[in-house]
């Protein structure tokens, strides 16, 4: 029987990430603690520039959870079922109260990592293609169209849906006005440490730039 009131946190990060000090301290603290966390790794061949092959010398990333005592899957992250699959799987036993478990999904980046990144000067083209033909969009709007789900009207019907809403957005972000500039020290500590109230006030004594 399922525990309902266990409240199961689930974490997202990048294939790069599991190289940081936080991904092996948090796989430790819950795999000794068996919290009932979903820690699940974005696998998309690339960490900014860095390659898989680079970023670990591991045969995969689903496989660092045995040294935590961390029971892994690994996924294809481009099939939302099979996403859906694991996590649920993986779900499933954090409320059972059997602990964290890492999820692996296999997917790729196909822009940039940044609007200042040009992914071309470290991958071939050709690369990027053969992935562009595994879009998870792509794919399930196929699988949903061979079963009678979906039709270009839906496709239409969303798409436009989805340009108002943006519109929407824009319209709202543009009539808000900027936050308080000391506003950006708020909503991390209860209170303040030191250093961070002595930046604010070096801050709001520093001279303002004319606005155009």
């Amino acid at each position: 029987m399922h525990n309902l009131d266990i409240a199961v946190v689930i974490v997202y990060f990048g294939d790069g990430a599991t190289s940081a000090n936080d991904f092996h301290h948090g796989m430790n603290f819950a795999g000794v603690f068996k919290t009932p966390t979903i820690l699940f790794c974005r696998n998309n061949g690339w960490a900014i520039s860095v390659p898989t092959e680079r970023q670990t010398a591991s045969a995969s990333f689903a496989e660092k959870g045995g040294a935590y005592g961390v029971p892994s899957l690994r996924c294809d992250g481009n099939d939302l079922l099979a996403v859906i699959s694991a996590t649920k799987e993986a779900l499933a036993r954090a409320v059972r109260g059997d602990g964290p478990t890492l999820i692996e999904a296999i997917t790729y980046r196909l822009s940039g990592h940044s609007t200042s990144d040009d992914p071309k000067a470290y991958r071939q083209e050709d690369e990027v293609e053969e992935w562009r033909r595994r879009d998870p969009i792509a794919r399930l709007r196929r699988l949903l169209q061979a079963r009678g789900l979906f039709t270009d009207a839906d496709q239409a019907k969303a798409e436009a849906a989805v340009q108002e809403e943006i519109k929407e957005a824009i319209g709202v972000a543009e009539k808000t006005p900027p936050p308080p500039l000391p506003s950006m020290f708020d909503d991390v500590y209860r209170e303040a440490p030191w250093h961070l109230r002595e930046q604010c006030e070096y801050l709001m004594r520093s001279p303002r730039p004319a606005k155009r």
